[in-house]
């Protein structure tokens, strides 16, 4: 056997390494059982890889993301092998890892239930017992054809390689350009085939290394995402390199239950998504509203000290502006299909409202002098999202931005970028989130106009701007929109979760585009450059934030009721209302419960609506002009005189504390 020189990369470690012909990369790193895989030549490889002369090897640990991804994809394959012991008759779609676990669809008869995935999780927990090999094996089209001849998803996916990653989300965890693979699970002991799937791979060597799973719920999904598709049933899991992480992501996952902002929608009676009204489109309820008014009034306060100028533009317009926008050819698949209105022109629901900005700016002449112009609205838009994805207020159909477009010169831009995000973090810091990573988005090289210097200008500006805050910087490569890149705000919430919120681009095209011009001080007439910014990013998703991330229990000054007052019998009722008016008068939002309620239900109910402050009163307290607190917490501080008590609370608004 030959010789064959190999380099072992760690980290920036590298080892230099002679081995035989035939050495595969699970000889390479025998014994180590926490790497799953290996990258040569900047691709993933199965252990079973044999490695060639010159090579650079990288080993892929458990723990990273790409060895979680190959471990929830092995996951998936043996989920998708007991469902088809289980049920012959299942034909499988496509089963990708998805961001903490993975899922795979099946064309069956009828929708999985309950028993049913607790049926296929044992069926799971013994084909992983078993210790099935995983084994590549390079296929051609023809002959990937005849094999899977009874697997019509499959049959479809191979039709559109090359393709597949665009026509069908997950596909390509399936399909790519290049040659065609099928896994085969191999029985550990003779060799058997137990089970084949079209799969690009890599994956765990055998179905022992999988060490925690548990499959999740199950619901229908489109093929191909399109709701013109047959209706599949999809089975969604998690799986975890060890039972420990397993049982700490799944209490997460009930901590995060708890605070599901559509189940403390209903229950806070904040809001609500009438079947009536459409998927996606939410009416606030009074408490709801009142949260609402608060967001937005703070904000318009904050944006009006910054020098914003508040303006209004329609909710649909001529799809000519959206020509002239580009947004038709980059954006049409989210927009509204448009309404034929004055002898056929096509009018449309408005998915951004920059354009009708620029329209604003380009009403009358401009000077140096105004500039930066700071333009600002709370803009509801449209926007068509696969009935797949609309989730709640997160991810919606109609939605507030609160939008603003700012214009500025050159020479302007550096300090506007770097006003505007110090503005924006503030005012997030404000509303009680301070955990904070910056994300840069650049140029998609497929999507996008303008020149290359003016990217490059405009994508380098951003990241002097971004690194200037000290926060950590993550590059996005290719997640900029089609005329310019983006910072965005990412913010954890209290549990952990990040969040996108805010974002600011820096765009040199649609000014061009819409031909936008100022007066300089020479006389000449110049290019303004805009930059586009959506602190909460809508208005509805920055309430399901919060919703959510103080779990329903808002500070004082967000809470639609401040305080409720409690009376230990009906005698004491007029001397809360007293004390409630007077509270009122400063502007305090509080509710007397004159109910025929005990107390202790009262004070139950008050703990359910989630009240900052319970004002208890009986006769001692009458005696002494006096009120008691009792707190969220259960704690009580008995004794405060009225005016005292009042002025407790409007400190802790004006504080915009948590009590």
């Amino acid at each position: 056997m030959s010789d064959v020189r190999v380099t072992i990369q760690r980290d920036s470690e590298r080892e230099e390494r002679v081995v035989t012909t035939g050495t595969t990369a699970a000889d390479l790193f025998q014994g180590e059982r926490s790497i799953v895989a290996a990258r040569v030549a900047g691709e993933l490889k199965d252990l079973a890889y044999e490695v060639a002369d010159g090579e650079t090897v990288e080993p892929v640990e458990i723990t990273s993301e790409d060895g979680l991804n190959i471990l929830r994809h092995s996951t998936a394959h043996v989920m998708a092998q007991a469902v088809q012991e289980l049920f012959p008759e299942a034909k499988l779609g496509i089963g990708p890892p998805i961001k903490d676990g993975f899922y795979y669809d099946f064309d069956v008869e009828t929708p999985f239930t309950p028993e049913d995935l607790k049926r296929i999780e044992k069926k799971m927990q013994e084909i992983q017992k078993r210790g099935q090999r995983f084994s590549r094996r390079v296929t051609t089209d023809e002959d990937a054809r005849e094999e899977l001849a009874a697997e019509p998803y499959k049959l479809e996916l191979i039709g559109l390689k090359g393709n597949a990653g665009e026509a069908a989300e997950g596909a390509d965890a399936e399909v790519g350009a290049g040659e065609l693979t099928i896994y085969d699970n191999l029985d550990a002991k003779t060799g058997d085939l137990c089970w084949k799937d079209l799969c690009r791979g890599p994956h765990l060597p055998t179905t022992r290394n999988i060490p925690a799973f548990k499959l999740m719920r199950s619901a229908a999904a489109y093929w191909r995402g399109s709701e013109k598709n047959k209706q599949l049933q999809r089975i969604y899991g998690t799986a975890w390199p060890t039972k420990d992480e397993l049982k700490a992501y799944l209490e997460f996952l009930a901590e995060a239950e708890k605070r599901d902002h559509r189940k403390l929608g209903s229950e806070l009676d904040l809001f609500s998504i009438p079947e009536q009204i459409g998927s996606g489109l939410a009416v606030f309820h009074p408490k709801g509203g009142i949260i609402r008014r608060v967001m937005e009034d703070y904000s318009r306060r904050r944006h009006e000290e910054e020098g914003y100028e508040f303006v209004y533009t329609p909710h649909a317009t001529k799809g000519k502006l959206f020509e002239t926008s580009g947004h038709l050819d980059w954006y049409a698949d989210g927009m509204y299909p448009p309404m034929q209105l004055d002898e056929g022109i096509d009018y449309y629901l408005k998915p951004m409202n920059c354009p009708m900005h620029n329209l604003i700016f380009d009403a009358r002449g401009r000077s140096y002098r105004e500039l930066p112009l700071r333009l600002f609205e709370f803009g509801t838009v449209y926007r068509y999202e696969k009935s797949g994805v609309v989730h709640g207020l997160t991810r919606a159909r109609g939605f507030t931005q609160d939008d603003a477009h700012i214009y500025c010169t050159r020479e302007q831009m550096a300090d506007e970028l770097d006003t505007t995000l110090t503005f924006v973090l503030n005012l997030l810091r404000d509303y009680g989130l301070n955990d904070f990573y910056l994300e840069l988005s650049t140029k998609d090289p497929e999507k996008f106009v303008g020149s290359d210097d003016a990217w490059e200008e405009a994508t380098e500006t951003l990241r002097k701007v971004a690194e200037k805050q000290g926060l950590e910087l993550v590059a996005d490569p290719g997640g900029a929109a089609f005329y310019g890149p983006k910072i965005s705000v990412q913010a954890k919430d209290a549990i952990g979760r990040t969040w996108q919120m805010s974002t600011i681009q820096l765009d040199f095209n649609l000014p061009e585009r819409f031909d936008l011009e100022y007066t300089s001080a020479d006389g000449s007439k110049q290019r303004p450059v805009m930059i586009h910014r959506a602190l909460f990013g809508s208005i509805e998703r920055f309430f399901a934030v919060l919703l959510e991330h103080y779990a329903g229990a808002f500070p004082v000054w967000l809470a639609p009721v401040q305080a409720t007052g409690i009376p230990i019998g009906d005698a004491h009722v007029p001397y809360l209302e007293e004390f409630a008016a007077e509270a009122k008068k400063k502007g305090l939002r509080i509710e007397v419960d004159s109910s025929s309620d005990r107390m202790q239900k009262k004070i139950r109910n008050a703990q359910k609506s989630k009240v900052p402050y319970m004002v208890i009163a009986g006769d001692e307290d009458m005696e002494q002009g006096a009120v008691s607190f009792r707190y969220r917490d259960g704690s009580q501080e008995n004794g405060i005189p009225k005016d005292e008590a009042i002025a407790k609370i409007l400190k802790a608004v004006e504080e915009r504390a948590q009590v």
